[in-house]
């Protein structure tokens, strides 16, 4: 028995002798040592006070849950020692920096504060092995037998942002406490220190609040949820909802300091407002008009009274009164609550997507705009949310909230959250406005980390090596207004996230790009660097026993013209180092190696397969429609939305029909009031006889048909002659197709009408409409 347990520690240890330092985020500076420490159940936390000691228990905590062993904690350090300091003489967050020491004798993990010395724990944690050693046999005492070589280094570090933030929507979909808390643990072993926890909205109340016993009987549960894909295929008639208790609350923002993450809370006003007007009805600009029911999802009966709590996604029109002073008495006496719940400084109000169609029939919105010197309802939002700021002010807190409040002047201290795009952000920081940053695209962790994606998402398509190359501080900003960026977060929504399995999912290894985007210096964040040291982390993952995404190790394709646009070339590409792409023309063709880019000249499914060790561990297939405008040259008169960009105007010509609506975003080109004319150059002249132009119809998402479609040809790209048939071709609900006399012609023109303002009673009345378009075939 002897020799095999010298035989595993013998094997532990010369098994991560040879380790790399592969600490995610990358440190300031990094200078390794020759050497390694020996850690294990014999080893000792030296620490100097109760504030040093709640590190040494997250570091206790972790080797227990990871490794099996956990130390004793002491204000001695002997020998064999982890010796945690704190100096304490630089006030937090304005550096947070610490100094990590591994010699053969121990490890000395020195903080400028608390916080400091507590993220030196975590690059601790990531010189461990990453080597699941649970299960291993004991000693008689009882002691672990597990030793792990940590490598000799010496890491200076700080953060580069005071704001390094993650954000959870529990109103569409609530987890346990258990996994609020794990999730936490997830951000405090990145070095995040803001944890933003989204509590209510149209489709539940997730916060108890006791002088409004409604919010919990009423606004917490919906009747039932929408199945699939927005708008969806019906509803599930499933009763679903539930909250947190105070005290549960009290117990996550506690865990969450103890681990130096500050949780910020939201409470959505004024819009988002669905739940708490199912509870209070009063507070609606309409106390008596029912809540609408989206058409495609038919509500359930349920034991609601006129108002109901939604039972699918998506934005109403039932908002807060602006009008009426109650609805500020009432929002008064919830952040009351709230504020004796939270301790942060910083308490998010919402203020996004608030629809105005309400208020300005509202005899009471309208008068408050009289009586206000208000321009227009933009302006009431501004009053509203500048009134909660005073509230919030007067409490010593400071309100945040989402771009859109800068609209109609923005609230005197308010933080600003640009999610938007950065323009908001950059409005603000030219205010002197404090900005968060946390645009869609890249880090709305809700959509897609690959093209590919089997189940059902927001839409969008935000990769991993997106969310790397991504900087919060936004190229126009000079010095001077940079300094008020003060970092960033990614945002998951979770409408289609229903478990904590597929949160994790979403997250990893995401969150772990975006934390060298805070964390690091700008000067040393390095994307070779990071994937070299990304599988390592993948192995932590797996000792956290957690889901992650390997769509970084999957297959990757991309459409693209052939030389002198003669067609279309699917390149296929994977960041697996060993594996090998097959590819197949179709589904009964023989399979043949990848070696370049694939001419695709014929219609038709085509395939690929990651192949190791003899097994497929991914595929992919594309369907491709070849036609005669497909890789041709293509322009467009106006640009589309840089919301919708698509692949710029080759977009609709190449030879992909989207058949999965929002999943694949990328597959349309978005025109948001505005029309779309392109001219197809097919290169000679050639005889046509019809041509079909592909588009997204989904009214409650403001997606409309084209009011009309007219086709022109031309010989020489200038003079150009509208194509007329009997019937002028039909709109369909997913294309209009011209067929007409064979006629010879080089260019071919195509004009879009978009559909104009969306007509009343409506999603989104009175807005402009969207036009996305696809794919334009010539035959």
């Amino acid at each position: 028995m002897r020799i095999l347990l010298l035989i595993i520690t013998f094997f532990l240890i010369n098994f991560c002798r040879g380790q790399k330092v592969d600490i995610i985020p990358q440190p300031v500076s990094v200078q390794k040592g020759g050497g390694s420490f020996t850690l294990s159940s014999n080893t000792v936390i030296a620490v100097r006070d109760e504030g040093d000691r709640k590190a040494a228990e997250f570091l206790n905590a972790y080797l227990q849950e990871v490794y099996g062993f956990k130390l004793d904690i002491d204000k001695q350090e002997g020998k064999n020692y982890i010796r945690l300091y704190t100096r304490k003489f630089i006030k937090a967050p304005d550096k947070d920096a610490y100094s990590l020491y591994v010699s053969g004798e121990g490890v000395n993990i020195e903080g400028d504060t608390y916080a400091g010395t507590f993220h030196g724990i975590q690059s601790l944690i990531q010189l461990l092995p990453p080597t699941d050693v649970r299960g291993l046999m004991k000693r008689a005492d009882g002691k672990s037998v597990v030793t792990l070589a940590v490598p000799s280094v010496a890491i200076q570090d700080y953060p580069r942002f005071k704001y390094r933030g993650m954000h959870l929507d529990v109103a569409r979909h609530m987890f346990p406490v258990s996994f609020i808390k794990k999730y936490i643990d997830y951000l405090a072993l990145h070095k995040m220190n803001y944890f933003h926890w989204h509590l209510t909205d149209d489709q539940g109340w997730r916060i108890e609040i006791k002088k409004y016993p409604e919010l919990m009987t009423t606004g917490a549960y919906r009747n039932g949820t929408i199945i699939g894909r927005f708008p969806g295929k019906g509803n599930d008639n499933t009763r679903y909802g539930g909250f947190y208790t105070q005290e549960e609350v009290r117990e996550i923002v506690r865990y969450a300091a103890d681990r130096h993450i500050t949780v910020m809370p939201e409470i959505e006003m004024p819009g988002h407002a669905s739940a708490a007007i199912a509870a209070y009805p009063w507070l609606s600009c309409f106390p008596n008009k029912p809540t609408v029911i989206t058409r495609n999802t038919p509500a359930t009966g349920g034991n609601q009274g006129i108002k109901r709590v939604q039972e699918t996604w998506g934005v109403f029109e039932d908002v807060f009164c602006a009008g009426n002073d109650s609805t500020f008495m009432f929002l008064e006496g919830v952040m009351e609550e709230v504020l004796a719940l939270f301790p942060s400084r910083y308490i998010h109000v919402g203020g996004d997507e608030c629809p105005k169609a309400h208020w300005k029939i509202c005899p009471k919105c309208q008068g408050r705009i009289k009586e206000e010197g208000l321009k227009d309802e933009h302006q009431l939002q501004s009053y509203f949310i500048q009134r909660m700021e005073k509230y919030l002010n007067s409490r010593d807190r400071v309100l945040v909230g989402w771009d859109e409040i800068l609209e109609g002047g923005l609230a005197p201290n308010a933080v600003v959250m640009s999610w938007r795009g950065e323009a908001g952000g950059i409005t603000a920081a030219r205010q002197k406005h404090d900005v968060i940053m946390t645009p869609q695209k890249p880090v709305y962790f809700d959509h897609t980390q690959t093209r590919t994606e089997d189940s059902v998402t927001i839409g969008g398509y935000n990769p991993l090596e997106a969310v790397y190359a991504y900087d919060p501080v936004p190229a126009e900003l000079k010095p001077e207004e940079a300094k008020y960026i003060m970092g960033a977060q990614a945002n998951l929504w979770t409408e289609y996230i229903k478990y904590p399995s597929r949160v994790e999912y979403m997250v990893f290894p995401r969150m772990s790009a975006l934390s060298e985007v805070l964390w690091t210096p700008k000067e040393k964040k390095n994307w070779q660097d990071f994937e070299r040291r990304l599988p390592v982390q993948l192995k932590r993952y797996e000792l956290w026993r957690a889901h992650y995404s390997n769509a970084y190790l999957g297959l990757a394709a991309s459409v693209t013209p052939s030389p002198n646009n003669t067609g279309v070339l699917w390149k296929i590409s994977t960041q697996h180092k060993t594996a090998r792409i097959t590819v197949q023309r179709g589904p009964s063709a023989p399979a043949t190696a990848y070696t370049k880019p694939l001419a695709v000249t014929a219609s038709g499914t085509y395939q690929a397969q990651l192949v190791y060790n003899g097994s497929t561990i991914s595929s992919m297939q594309q369907k491709f429609d070849v036609n005669k405008a497909t890789g041709k040259k293509i322009t467009l008169k106006s640009a589309p939305s840089p919301t919708y960009p698509g692949d710029g105007a080759f977009t609709l010509v190449n030879g992909i029909v989207n058949e999965t609506g929002l999943d694949n975003p990328k597959d349309f080109l978005g025109f948001n009031g505005s029309d779309m004319e392109a001219v197809i150059d097919l290169g000679k002249p050639q005889k046509i006889n019809s041509a079909r132009l592909y588009f997204l119809r989904l009214p409650d998402s403001w997606i409309y048909r084209p009011s009309s479609v007219r086709y022109y040809t031309s010989s020489d790209g200038k003079n150009f002659e509208s194509v007329i048939s009997a019937s002028n071709g039909a709109i369909t609900e997913r294309y209009h197709e011209l067929s007409f006399s064979p006629r010879t012609a080089r260019y071919v023109k195509v004009v879009a009408k978009n559909h104009g303002s969306i007509p009343q009673g409506n999603e989104g009345a009175g807005k402009d409409s969207w036009l996305f378009v696809d794919e334009i075939q010539v035959k």
